[in-house]
């Protein structure tokens, strides 16, 4: 600016928007000159220059000699010793998580589960919990990066001559004898408008990677939240599931307790026209009707289980549902016939149950939290400015002298801070520590919940067993007290009392297939699915089925 009014030869200039009157060239440039003299002994740029690159080249170098030390810790040893397979005889094969529930073909439980993705309020909680949490990673890994803001201002100033800029003018030498000499008039107020147009941006420079293991330990707890949601599904899954049985049972139950009371009304008929006739005694009626109102007592209850059991099956489909007596059917049609359970490799459990998956994420991001904050014990370097145009008029927007910039190269360290960083790093290595024996916790929960539903699921089939051979002789003992009923040579008494065992050995196989039932289920919970015969890379993933006019609860695709 002093070269450029050294170059005029006006008589006037303009300061702040007002006129500074001028009595000559000579004035003028005697101005210029005294006001050069000022700053060049206030600043040297060819000094600060030096001494700018002697700074960078001492932060390379101290940046370049930390990073071996403060590098991303090695992930620990999660996993503890496993055995080589499960328990039983079994053949090895795959592990299958996608629509693990067809296996029980059974087309209504289908429908139900369809029904449950599509609108349970459960799911739909956790989808938008893994959506808070990839915001989050996308929040911290967006701080990685150079923050760019462009800007458009207009600035009016208006201030007094002996103040701000017109006290500066006063200590340049200007003095009032000075300016009586030469005939400077300077008036009372200078006013300054200013239009601008520029970038502003940041960058911190991630040299020992505090940011990096940030964004990837929010990385890490976004993933385990899909995991969680994993969990959760198979979880909703699994309690649908569970509820259809106990309804289907509960139905089945309700029919043979009619049939035993039916059976019940008719010996207690049978005691009363025998007692009066003084063929039984009164202790006898007593035990027939005392019978009879225990099976009639126990309807009530059953009947209660089952709205029970209907509205909890409500609350996972979303809402009440008219059709819902319509959807499930009087008995349960799951196979009693297992497909092998496989042996497999325990350690292929790993890469199937959701709370692993989780549990091994979250030690993740604790590893990385470690490393990150490491990094606060050592200095950070940041660079900030603005570039842009400026004018005291709009139309200088785009003139490419009206150029200017400003910017800072900051390196900042801890100092005297009390050891709180040092303390937050032992709380991140803890927090590590904790996460590694969870992570081992949930591996050998995984394995021994294997290993213990396996066991109760082979005395389920032992039972089952059981009870089927009894209820195939209790058959035969009814039909054949009914045969000698009928031909007239058996007691009604005696058939009677074959079809009451009947009817009781039938509830007790009713029950054992449902146990079964319950079990096979905990047994695919327990795998995170079902066993197929193809590996799992090889399975064409679909998308779930939607139910009418309804939206799937399900992970949205980033």
């Amino acid at each position: 600016m002093l070269a450029e009014l050294e170059d005029c030869a006006v008589d006037s200039v303009q300061v702040g928007g007002n006129p500074v009157v001028v009595q000559s060239e000579r004035l003028l440039r005697e101005f210029c000159t005294t006001a050069r003299a000022t700053v060049s002994q206030q600043f040297d740029r060819s000094r600060w220059c030096g001494m700018q690159g002697v700074l960078i080249s001492v932060v390379i170098g101290f940046m370049l000699s930390a990073c071996s030390q403060y590098s991303i810790l090695p992930a620990p040893e999660p996993a503890p010793q496993l055995p080589e397979k499960f328990t039983g005889d079994g053949v090895a094969k795959s592990y299958d998580s996608l629509e693990w529930w067809k296996a029980y073909n059974d087309p209504a439980l289908d429908q139900v589960i369809e029904t449950v993705l599509a609108s349970n309020f459960d799911l739909a909680e956790a989808v938008a919990r893994v959506e808070q949490a990839r915001a989050r990673a996308r929040i911290a890994n967006a701080v990685r990066y150079p923050e760019l803001q462009p800007s458009a201002g207009v600035e009016d100033t208006d201030s007094p001559t002996n103040a701000g800029i017109g006290e500066q003018i006063e200590e340049i030498g200007l003095s009032p004898e000075l300016k009586q000499e030469f005939g400077i008039s300077v008036p009372d107020r200078l006013g300054v408008t200013t239009y601008s147009l520029s970038a502003n941006f940041s960058y911190e420079a991630d040299f020992w990677n505090r940011n990096r293991n940030d964004a990837h330990a929010v990385r890490a707890e976004h993933l385990a939240t899909e995991w969680d949601y994993r969990a959760a599904r198979i979880g909703i899954i699994a309690q649908t599931i569970h509820t259809y049985i106990e309804v289907t049972h509960l139905r089945r139950h309700l029919g043979l307790l009619d049939n035993i009371v039916a059976v019940l009304q008719d010996r207690e008929k049978l005691t009363t026209t025998r007692y009066h006739r003084g063929l039984n005694t009164a202790r006898e009626l007593y035990t027939a009707r005392l019978k009879l109102w225990n099976s009639q007592a126990e309807l009530p209850a059953i009947r209660g289980q089952l709205a029970d059991a209907e509205g909890r099956l409500w609350v996972l489909l979303g809402g009440y549902r008219a059709d819902l007596a319509g959807m499930l059917p009087d008995s349960f049609s799951a196979p009693v016939v297992l497909d092998p359970v496989p042996a497999g490799i325990a350690a292929d459990l790993l890469t199937q149950r959701p709370d692993v998956g989780a549990a091994w994420q979250r030690m993740e991001a604790a590893r990385y939290a470690v490393g990150a904050r490491r990094a606060d014990l050592l200095p950070s370097l940041s660079l900030s400015g603005s570039i842009g145009l400026q004018g005291s008029d709009t139309d200088q927007w785009f003139d490419a002298s009206q150029w200017f910039k400003n910017l800072t190269l900051n390196l900042a360290g801890p100092a005297l801070q009390g050891k709180r960083l040092r303390h937050k790093v032992t709380l991140a290595e803890s927090r590590l520590k904790e996460a590694a024996f969870a992570y081992k916790r949930s591996v050998v929960e995984a394995v021994n919940e294997v290993e213990t539903v396996l066991a109760q699921l082979e005395a389920s089939y032992n039972r089952h067993a059981l009870l089927t051979s009894s209820v195939e002789e209790a058959r035969a003992e009814a039909a054949f007290q009914e045969r000698r009923y009928r031909s007239g040579v058996g007691d009604f008494d005696d058939y009677l009392a074959a079809s009451e065992t009947l009817s009781s050995v039938s509830t007790s196989l009713v029950a054992a297939e449902r146990d079964l039932g319950y079990m096979r289920l905990a047994l695919h919970r327990a795998l995170g699915g079902t066993w197929i015969d193809t590996h799992p890379d090889n399975v064409q993933i679909s998308n779930p089925p939607q139910a009418a006019n309804s939206k799937v609860a399900a992970l949205p695709i980033e």
